[in-house]
């Protein structure tokens, strides 16, 4: 694809956040009592027809692209430029109404017909970074929107929609032009009179891609919320073995409970309890220098060393579920419960 944008290219524009989604919208209308009753604005994670939108100038349409003699103009930094989504050819347009779910953000919609609607659809676009005049690259150049009368940016707020949205996420204007979830990517380019780039030229370096992979794992991992009537737990209950997790499907006469064996799990927390007296029993007498037979010494020692990576195994596989607000359930207890098992039959060796 071509590495500048040429007006009445045909666009996509995907947030620069990590695990950013693309901007999307569809025929379907805000609902009664939601701001204006235009069609949906939103973001969404993967690829699809309703992502595409023609890149247009704020006040006239577009050379025909099969004409060889129109003159190819560029996209540039400080440009008024309008955005139509191809599908619907209705205009990404913002209002003095606020947004479904972010109310102090204001409402983004698609609105006009055959690419016409009014003075709310015109945006001024800035490179980040960029000098005027500067123009707009493919997947390089980050990206904002400012809206030229509403003077907000557009931005994707990390939202979702209720159901009337497709739990899709919520694209609005913010008032605070800073908001680092307001810088987009043009990631798709389709323009025919201009030259394809090499892949080498827009591809982000293996560091880059590396530090960026992790970071939207995180995320997406972070972001994990509990479903409907889906029982989850937290992680003070699970040595004590307080709550399960339904581990499959089906009704009531045919679902499986998944629960720890209580006598395993109980005595854990016994032995666990157990090792912290022990070996603080035995650095105490260590620093009082307590005599005893070079046999029993050596046996301790070796126990000692063996419980404690064996709890300390224990505690990196258990505590920092505590720092976690992702939904949790018992299962995640299970690595910490392999360590604690085996420390338990270290003891009971002992």
């Amino acid at each position: 694809m071509p590495k500048d944008v040429a007006y009445g290219a045909l666009v996509t524009l995907k947030n620069h956040r990590t695990g950013g989604a693309y901007l999307h919208s569809h025929f379907h209308l805000y609902p009664e009592g939601v701001g204006s009753k235009q069609q949906q604005v939103t973001t969404y994670a993967h690829k699809d027809e309703n992502n595409f939108f023609v890149m247009k100038k704020w006040n006239e349409e577009p050379p025909n692209n099969t004409d060889i003699e129109a003159v190819i103009d560029l996209v540039k930094n400080g440009d008024l430029v309008r955005l139509e989504h191809f599908q619907s050819r209705r205009n990404i347009h913002s209002h003095n109404q606020p947004a479904p779910v972010s109310k102090r953000h204001f409402q983004v919609t698609g609105y006009g017909e055959n690419g016409t609607g009014d003075a709310n659809d015109v945006w001024r676009l800035e490179i980040v970074g960029g000098k005027e005049g500067e123009v707009l690259n493919t997947v390089t150049s980050k990206l904002k929107f400012h809206h030229y009368f509403v003077k907000c940016v557009l931005t994707c707020s990390t939202k979702n929609l209720p159901k009337w949205g497709f739990e899709q996420g919520e694209v609005s204007c913010n008032p605070t032009t800073r908001d680092p979830n307001s810088m987009w990517n043009v990631e798709d380019n389709h323009f025919s009179k201009l030259p394809n780039s090499s892949v080498h030229d827009l591809a982000p370096s293996f560091f880059s891609r590396f530090i960026e992979s992790h970071k939207v794992m995180l995320q997406g991992n972070s972001g994990l919320k509990p479903k409907e009537g889906e029982m989850t737990s937290r992680p003070w209950e699970w040595p004590i073995n307080l709550r399960g997790q339904w581990f499959s499907a089906g009704d009531d006469k045919t679902r499986i409970y998944l629960l720890g064996n209580p006598v395993i799990w109980w005595a854990n927390i016994v032995f666990l309890i157990i090792f912290l007296f022990i070996y603080s029993y035995s650095s105490f007498k260590c620093q009082r220098g307590v005599s005893e037979s070079p046999e029993i010494t050596q046996e301790r020692e070796n126990t000692m060393v063996s419980a404690s990576w064996l709890f300390l195994g224990w505690g990196l596989h258990y505590i920092p579920f505590w720092t976690m607000g992702r939904v949790l359930y018992v299962h995640h207890y299970y690595p910490a419960l392999l360590f604690s098992s085996m420390l338990s039959a270290v003891l009971l060796d002992y």
